[in-house]
């Protein structure tokens, strides 16, 4: 057991030390995999890497990266942002509303975190800096809007999740439907509360610069807005009627996508190979960690790991309630070294035996996880998602700023997990109602 306890300090230090988590990963197991199996460790690790590279539910996350990616390279992210801006600018906050709006349907026409985020940054910044909102708050609408590829299905970290844990994709999804809703809500009344309180500063000249007709709104709205939603619904709906497989559902998204770029005459070769490319390199960064982060598992379980989880849980006294805090605080603290991928990758196998034994729902139980890794994922000093706003933000946003921007979406975060926490049934009621139908 000694062996797996230093299996985590181990790839602590390795990450810290700027080594590639997927190499990380394998270097640990390597290295301790020769306590456990001597000279067969290759033969015992080859077989983890297999099982992961021909584990069916993956290959759906290649093709929801696609759809992403064609829909952010096709200028249909471009046009929907626009769409937003038009409608919500006059509400308090406006701009802001719009840009969490915009997170929300792109996530679920993406699921991939990081993409999400630049996109509408580098839409958003623009427009929001012209209208003088402070810069705390432009860093922490899109900060929070981009962690939203986290929450609302189909999400890349949900497929992962239900494949690690032997959940089904559709129930999963399902699952975080609700709980995404109530993030989206508490995130747009917060805007709309400190944009009464807060307002930007009036700017006449371009009060009257963004006069639009009612007639060319409409027709916008139509033309971008509602092929989108058609789009998610089509994909969305499939998979949770059961109807579709997770990758059958996905390669509707990327087909519907195709259409989409087409019909808006922005398909060209040079979109297609950008796409494809950025497909490639996600799909590979991830399914690599995958498959390390299984050869990782696998020595850590082979070394004693699970007992060793185990007799701490029995010697502490936890009991269900505690187990599952001490659980979600572990995910929590990952996130501020590992990135999402890893993070899921090492706790679900973890932890999945003990929830199953203890009686506790295991969709309820991924919901609460995926939303710590979303808070984990804006939470400072190591936030993924000011890294990513970071490079993108003009040099009059400040780190301090993008910090300090995010803590009133950190808060929250806490409270939907809350919620969840005290009304299981926002997790549970919808799975159980549609999917298989």
């Amino acid at each position: 057991m000694l062996v797996s306890a230093l299996m985590f300090p181990g790839l602590f230090v390795l990450v810290l030390a700027g080594i590639p988590i997927a190499f990380s990963l394998a270097i640990v197991a390597v290295s301790a995999g020769a306590f456990a199996f001597g000279p067969h460790i290759f033969n015992q690790l080859y077989g983890s890497f297999y099982t992961a590279a021909t584990n069916f539910i993956l290959s759906a996350i290649p093709m929801f990266i696609l759809m992403g990616a064609i829909l952010e390279r096709s200028g249909i992210a471009e046009r929907l942002f626009k769409t937003m801006q038009i409608w919500l600018k006059g509400l308090p906050g406006g701009l802001a509303v719009a840009t969490i709006a915009m997170g929300a349907v792109f996530a679920a026409a993406a699921g991939v975190v990081g993409a999400v985020e630049v996109m509408i940054g580098m839409m958003a910044i623009p427009a929001m800096q012209k209208y003088r909102y402070d810069n705390r708050l432009i860093a922490g609408t899109i900060c929070a809007g981009g962690s939203l590829g986290t929450m609302i299905p189909p999400s890349v970290i949900a497929v992962m999740y239900a494949s690690l844990a032997q959940l089904s994709v559709g129930e999963v999804l399902a699952g975080m439907m609700f709980p995404g809703l109530i993030m989206i809500a508490l995130f747009i009344g917060y805007l709309l509360i400190h944009g009464m309180i807060r307002p930007p500063e009036k700017v006449p000249e371009l009060e009257e610069e963004d006069e639009m007709p009612l007639g060319e709104k409409l027709r916008l709205t139509c033309s971008t807005l509602l092929p989108v939603i058609a789009l998610i619904f089509a994909v969305l709906g499939s998979l949770l009627a059961g109807i579709a497989s997770p990758t059958e559902a996905a390669a509707v998204g990327a087909v519907g996508a195709l259409i989409l770029c087409i019909a808006y005459g922005r398909f060209s070769m040079s979109v297609m190979r950008e796409s494809l490319a950025i497909t490639v390199r996600i799909s590979a960064m991830i399914l690599l960690i995958v498959a390390a982060g299984t050869m990782f598992m696998g020595v850590f379980a082979a070394n004693g790991g699970a007992q060793l989880i185990r007799g701490f849980l029995e010697g502490s006294g936890l009991g269900t309630t505690g187990m599952i805090i001490f659980f979600l605080i572990v995910v929590f603290i990952l996130g501020f070294v590992l990135d999402w991928t890893a993070n899921v990758l090492i706790c679900v196998p973890l932890f999945t035996p003990f929830i199953r034994s203890a009686g506790v729902d295991p969709v309820w139980f991924a919901t609460l996880v995926i939303i710590v890794i979303q808070t984990g994922y804006l939470t400072p000093p190591m936030a993924s998602s000011i890294f990513y706003l970071k490079s993108i933000a003009p040099p009059n946003m400040t780190y301090g700023q993008m910090c300090r921007g995010v803590i009133p979406f950190i808060l929250l975060q806490i409270l939907t997990l809350l919620l969840v926490v005290a009304f299981p049934v926002t997790a549970t009621w919808l799975p159980s109602k549609i999917v298989g139908f």
